[in-house]
């Protein structure tokens, strides 16, 4: 089992930034995959980011990237989002997920990762 706990949550003016931090505890290894997704009122939960806890790989949601920029510490088992120039749209719930590389890692479905977190709430004004 893996336990996730998010934080970095708040809000902003739009063109603003924040940083999310997850926490991992648990059975986490270097097979694992944490991922950043976000689910926004009245719509599905969608894929922000990616980064491969072996190798350091990441992998972004068009919409992202340049934007937004995931990174790890392995050492302290923990993934940040760093989210620059946040717009009304990056309104939504943030969640933190693990799941195998061999599993998660081509398709980045939601459905196949394995552990969540609870979710942090972003809200960008305009």
């Amino acid at each position: 089992q893996v336990q996730l706990a998010e934080s970095g949550g708040g809000s902003v003016q739009a063109g603003g930034s924040l940083r999310l931090s997850c926490a991992a505890s648990g059975r986490i290894t270097y097979t694992h995959v944490m991922a950043w997704f976000r689910q926004a009122p009245g719509k599905e939960r969608e894929f922000v980011a990616a980064i491969s806890r072996s190798v350091g790989s990441t992998q972004y949601a068009d919409s992202m990237e340049g934007r937004f920029t995931i990174s790890s510490d392995n050492a302290k088992n923990t993934v940040d989002l760093q989210m620059n120039n946040l717009q009304p749209a990056d309104t939504a719930v943030y969640y933190c997920a693990v799941g195998l590389a061999l599993k998660v890692w081509r398709s980045l479905d939601d459905r196949d990762f394995d552990y969540w977190g609870q979710g942090t709430r972003v809200t960008v004004s305009s």
